[in-house]
């Protein structure tokens, strides 16, 4: 069975109202090329404001279901598509996320993914906004595919991808805002692009899956976004790559069939220790203990 996955690479576009505007049409447009799962990029509904502390930003959220997803679920039952939705969500007084609401093919909400690891450097002043996801790890079954949503900073972290495949995610998308500081890109740009891809597709190998990463792209204040959305199948091969500077829309097909053989040619799932990985829940452990 192939699933035609469309990742949305796009630029911040002013305001909240013509961010959502834009969206819509790169959603249409992801469609007419035949995609059937559309993943936009992470925040869709507004620019990058994490690149400094202002409290008047707070007023970009929304809750879920809102006018947003609402908006996005009418657009993916015209379409047929599945929709991944990342926004800026606000679940009670002073308690915000960065989320992503799922919307199925028929337009209906199956869920949201409150993005679990939150960051804070410089450019990035994301604990300012955000609290951490407390939904947990989930898998949607949608009408095309068996998929997991994990937003940017998740994408660092083997754990996250594996409690997400292991609930049976045939493809692990990541909506991304992650580009480069001008101190840091002629020095270490290249190395960190590559540090950013080569984890991703390590999450593919070690969970026999798909994994699409749909990223920003151009310059918002000083952060240049570094695009290069990208594909991988479950051997960690780049199937697809989007350009660095460009908006674009990157369709590619997934076999999910090859999700089923991967897994019984190279049966991680099956050798796994799960006796000897307790530790894995302690934030450091001392040399010698356990001896």
């Amino acid at each position: 069975m192939i699933a035609r996955v469309g990742l949305v690479q796009s630029p911040g576009d002013g305001d909240k109202a013509a961010c959502l505007l834009a969206e819509k049409e790169r959603v249409r447009s992801a469609a007419g090329q035949g995609a059937r799962i559309v993943c936009l990029k992470e925040l869709c509904q507004t620019p990058y404001f994490c690149r400094e502390q202002d409290p008047e930003r707070f007023d970009l959220a929304e809750p879920i279901p809102g006018p947003t997803t609402e908006a996005f679920a009418e657009l993916g039952r015209e379409l047929e598509v599945v929709l991944i939705v990342p926004l800026f969500e606000r679940a009670a007084p002073g308690v915000f996320f960065n989320s992503a609401a799922i919307i199925d093919a028929d337009g209906s909400l199956l869920g949201t993914f409150r993005k679990m690891h939150i960051p804070q450097d410089p450019g990035f002043e994301e604990k300012f906004y955000f609290a951490p996801g407390d939904l947990g790890y989930r898998v949607w079954k949608t009408r095309y595919a068996d998929i997991g949503v994990l937003i940017c900073w998740d994408q660092w972290f083997p754990e996250a991808a594996r409690l997400t495949a292991l609930r049976g995610a045939q493809i692990l998308f990541y909506p991304t805002a992650i580009g480069w500081l001008p101190e840091e890109k002629t020095e270490l740009g290249a190395a960190q692009h590559c540090a950013w891809e080569t984890v991703q597709c390590g999450h593919g190998v070690a969970n026999g899956c798909f994994v699409a990463a749909a990223n920003r792209v151009g310059t918002e204040g000083s952060t240049e976004f570094w695009g290069q959305s990208f594909v991988s199948n479950c051997y960690g091969e780049v199937v697809a790559r989007a350009s660095v500077e460009n908006e674009e829309n990157l369709i590619v097909d997934c076999d999910l069939d090859a999700v089923e053989t991967f897994r019984r040619i190279w049966p991680f799932y099956r050798d796994r220790r799960v006796d000897t990985f307790g530790e894995l829940r302690e934030r450091v452990i001392p040399p010698g203990a356990g001896e």
